[in-house]
């Protein structure tokens, strides 16, 4: 019984630093940013690694008011690859900390 405590204080201090670890790579990722791109850059969305909008640029090229649809898919294509960008940037730098296995609570965005 003995052993099996002192594996349990084992595992204790392991999690702890695995948390640790963890709350230090959300704090990098969050002071990082992203940029999506729609239209050959012509629409720019950038955000933070902790999915903060932090800006928008359109080309006034691509400004026309008879076809704003095209604008408004535009700039829902420049969101999604930011969006994408964090996720993607996320998964792979968790990885490194918690050894591959998912973690409840980590960042994800369904459906993408």
């Amino acid at each position: 019984m003995a052993g099996s405590l002192g594996d349990l204080g084992g595992l204790l201090r392991q999690a702890k630093k695995m948390q640790k670890e963890v709350a230090e790579m959300q704090d990098k990722l969050a002071n990082k940013t992203y940029e999506g791109k729609a239209g050959g850059g012509a629409v720019t969305v950038t955000i933070s690694g902790s999915y903060d909008f932090k800006g928008i640029k359109i080309d006034a090229e691509v400004v026309d008011s008879d076809d704003v649809e095209m604008l408004e898919d535009m700039v829902g294509v420049a969101i999604k690859d930011a969006l994408q960008q964090v996720v993607a940037d996320s998964a792979d730098s968790m990885k490194g900390v918690t050894g591959g296995m998912g973690l409840p609570g980590m960042p994800g965005i369904p459906g993408m």
